[in-house]
C-alpha cells in the first residue's frame, strides 16, 4: 500500500458522496452546500462540474446513463444529455438530502437530516426505478453510511451522532432489513463515523468527522486499520480505480475556523485494499 495522495486539491464547503462510475472510468462526488457534481478521471486527471437544481447530497449513475441525485426535495433524474427530472418530490421544510447508495437490487437508499440536525428529523428511505419510496429507518438524526455485504446478506448503517456502525440482516426475497443492532462504537474523543465503504473482504471502512482518520472493521466488528488523514474532517470513502483498489476519500471545509489546506480535497489512497462493484441505480 503506498501513501496518502491528494487526487484533486479543492475547497469543497461539504465534499461528500464519492462513487466510482465504472462505465466512464471516473470518480463522483458532491459539494452538498455548493449544490455541485465533481467528476474526476484519474487516468488523465480530467475534471468536470456540474450544478445541481438544490443541495445535493450524492450522485450516483444510472443503468441507462446519466444520474440519479439525492437533492433536498427528493430524488431526481440527469439523463445523459443533461435534461433534469424529478422522479420523487418529498419537499419537508428545514430537511435536507446527505448520504445514498445503490442497493444490489439497483433501488436507491437514500438519507435525510435537518439543516439544524435535531434529533428524529431524518430518515433512510428505499426508492425504486419508478419512484416508489418505502422508509427503512425513521426518525434518524444525520442519516449516513450505508452499504451491504458482498454476500448481500448484511447491510450496515450509520446515524452519525450515535457513534455507532449498525449491522442489520436481510432475508431472501424481503428487501428491508431487520434486526438492527451495533457491529462497532467509534469510542468518545475519536470523531463521529460518517461515509463508509464495504471491500471484497466484508470489511467495512468508516470516515470519521472530527476524526481525522478512515477505519477498517472486520465483519465481527473488530477494528484492524486505521488510516491517518491531515483533514480534521473526511465525511466519506470509495473504491475506485483500476482494480478497484484505490480509496478515495472526500472532504469538508465547513465549520473549522482554520481547516487545514487540503480540508475540501478528494484525496486517495493507492492500493488500499480490493473494493466491490457498486451497482448502477436501474432507473
Amino acid at each position: 500500500m503506498k501513501g496518502l495522495e491528494v487526487a484533486v486539491r479543492h475547497d469543497a464547503l461539504l465534499g461528500e458522496g464519492p462513487t466510482w462510475d465504472p462505465a466512464a472510468e471516473r470518480l463522483l462526488w458532491v459539494d452538498i452546500l455548493r449544490s455541485r457534481v465533481h467528476t474526476y478521471d484519474p487516468a488523465t486527471g480530467r475534471r468536470t462540474v456540474m450544478a445541481t437544481e438544490q443541495h445535493v447530497g450524492v450522485a450516483k449513475p444510472r443503468a441507462d446513463g446519466g444520474l440519479v441525485v439525492n437533492l433536498r426535495d427528493g430524488v431526481g433524474l440527469y439523463d445523459s444529455d443533461g435534461a433534469f427530472r424529478w422522479l420523487r418530490r418529498d419537499p419537508v421544510p428545514g430537511r435536507r438530502a446527505n448520504d445514498a447508495a445503490v442497493a444490489p437490487d439497483g433501488s436507491l437508499w437514500t438519507g435525510t437530516m435537518r439543516y439544524d440536525e435535531a434529533p428524529g428529523g431524518g430518515t433512510l428511505t428505499r426508492t425504486t426505478p419508478d419512484g416508489t419510496a418505502t422508509t427503512v429507518i425513521a426518525d434518524v438524526a444525520v442519516s449516513n453510511g450505508t452499504g451491504w455485504s458482498p454476500d448481500g446478506r448484511r447491510m450496515y448503517y450509520i446515524d452519525s451522532p450515535t457513534r455507532r456502525i449498525d449491522v442489520l440482516d436481510l432475508r431472501p426475497d424481503e428487501p428491508l432489513p431487520v434486526n438492527r443492532r451495533p457491529l462497532a462504537v467509534v469510542e468518545d474523543g475519536a470523531g463521529y463515523p460518517d461515509g463508509l465503504a464495504v471491500d471484497a473482504d466484508g470489511c467495512v471502512w468508516v470516515a470519521l468527522w472530527d476524526g481525522a482518520a478512515v477505519r477498517r472493521y472486520t465483519p465481527e466488528g473488530v477494528l484492524d486499520r486505521v488510516v491517518e488523514l491531515p483533514v480534521r474532517r473526511p465525511t466519506a470513502c470509495a473504491f475506485g480505480g483500476a482494480g478497484l483498489t484505490d480509496l478515495y476519500v472526500t472532504s469538508a471545509r465547513k465549520g473549522q475556523a482554520a481547516p487545514h489546506p487540503l480540508s475540501g480535497s478528494l484525496l486517495v489512497l493507492p492500493g488500499a485494499g480490493r473494493g466491490l462493484a457498486q451497482p448502477a441505480f436501474a432507473g
